[in-house]
Formats: structure tokens, C-alpha cells, sequence
């Protein structure tokens, strides 16, 4: 369905965007400091799956409607800013989780992970914008195509995105040595869901 060429010349680009520092992967970075390295590869895993659902509906032609309506776009939009605003909150006023407390619930952070995404409106004008460069509507359905670039984007953002909470988890099992240290982790992952929603609510349509 889609010629070898197009996808060796998709998978590097597609790569560079992932390795891109982004909202997704601050989110994982901030999730590994607070949570460990489990929940934020489950966030990870609900971004990547969240990012699959933009490119359905961008592949189903859904998105010119996000794009059409500004207030359909504002009003995702403004979810996500709360979202995060509530999870910076909860990062500040309870600290990061010791090491030595279970870990929050994988299904949890895959819940947290994939409800940041959703609530991105730009994601889905992203894909609008990026993967048509490499659909041929000759090579077969555009749903199709859609959804193998897709696969192929989400599945890198995953193993980055992952790989950067692993980290960020790793650390924070060195640092949590201490009641202080485990609130100014709080602080800093909170700090950074609430960077996240600052900058979700200056995002402009454009």
C-alpha cells in the first residue's frame, strides 16, 4: 500500500519529531519524577495511544473540523489547561511518591497519559499538517496510510517518551532519600504540569 521509499523517507522524520523535546515527553519526565518509572511508561503508552486517536480522526477527515471550529478547539483545549492545572496541584500538595510506597496504578498514569493527549488540540492539526506530506491518495484508502504512519510515529514517541520517564524514575529512586527532597520533586513535577498547562492556554489556533 505505501511504497518503500516513502516510508524510509518517513521513519527518520518521524524519529527527529520524536526525539524533539515536547509536551509529551515533559509530561513523562514529570510523571517518572513524582511516580516512578512504571506509571510514566504507562503515560507514555496513553499519550501514544491518545496521538492513534488524533490520527483516526485526522485520517477520517474529522479534524478540519477541530480546525473550522474555534470554539470546538477552545474547548478541548481548555479541558486540557484544567487537567493539568489539577495534576500540578496534586504534584505540589502531596509530594512525590517514596520509593519504597507502592507505585501508582499503571492504569492510572496510561488514564493520565492518554487524557493529556485528547485534550490537545494541536495534536490532531499537527497530524494534519505533517503526515499528508507522505500520503499518496493513488497507493491505496488515505484511512490506511493515516494509520500506518501513525503506528509508526506513535510506537517511536512511545519508546522515547518512555525511555525518558524510565530515566526521570531512576533518578527520582536516588533523590527520594528524604522528606524534602520527596516535596521538591512534588514541586518540580508539579511545576512542570503547570508549565504544560500555561502553555496549552497560549497555544494559539494558527
Amino acid at each position: 500500500m505505501i511504497d518503500t521509499v516513502t516510508l524510509l523517507a518517513f521513519i527518520p522524520a518521524a524519529l527527529a519529531l520524536n526525539l524533539t523535546p515536547g509536551a509529551d515527553m515533559m509530561f513523562c519526565l514529570g510523571q517518572g519524577l513524582r511516580s516512578g518509572a512504571r506509571p510514566a511508561v504507562a503515560a507514555s503508552a496513553g499519550i501514544s495511544v491518545g496521538a492513534m486517536v488524533h490520527v483516526t480522526l485526522a485520517g477520517l477527515g474529522l479534524g478540519a473540523a477541530v480546525a473550522a471550529m474555534p470554539w470546538l478547539f477552545d474547548a478541548i483545549r481548555w479541558v486540557g489547561v484544567g487537567y493539568l492545572l489539577y495534576l500540578a496541584w496534586g504534584a505540589v500538595t502531596r509530594g512525590a511518591v517514596p520509593a519504597d510506597a507502592p507505585q501508582i496504578p499503571a492504569a492510572r498514569a496510561f488514564r493520565a497519559g492518554l487524557m493529556v493527549n485528547l485534550t490537545n488540540p494541536k495534536v490532531i492539526l499537527f497530524v494534519l499538517a505533517f503526515i499528508p506530506q507522505f500520503v499518496d491518495p493513488a497507493a491505496g484508502p488515505l484511512l490506511g496510510q493515516f494509520l500506518v504512519f501513525g503506528a509508526i510515529l506513535s510506537l517511536g514517541g512511545f519508546v522515547i517518551n518512555g525511555a525518558v520517564g524510565i530515566f526521570a524514575g531512576r533518578a527520582r529512586r536516588w533523590l527520594t532519600g528524604s522528606p524534602g527532597v520527596t516535596r521538591a520533586l512534588g514541586w518540580i513535577s508539579g511545576g512542570i504540569f503547570a508549565a504544560l498547562a500555561l502553555r496549552l492556554a497560549m497555544m494559539e489556533r494558527a
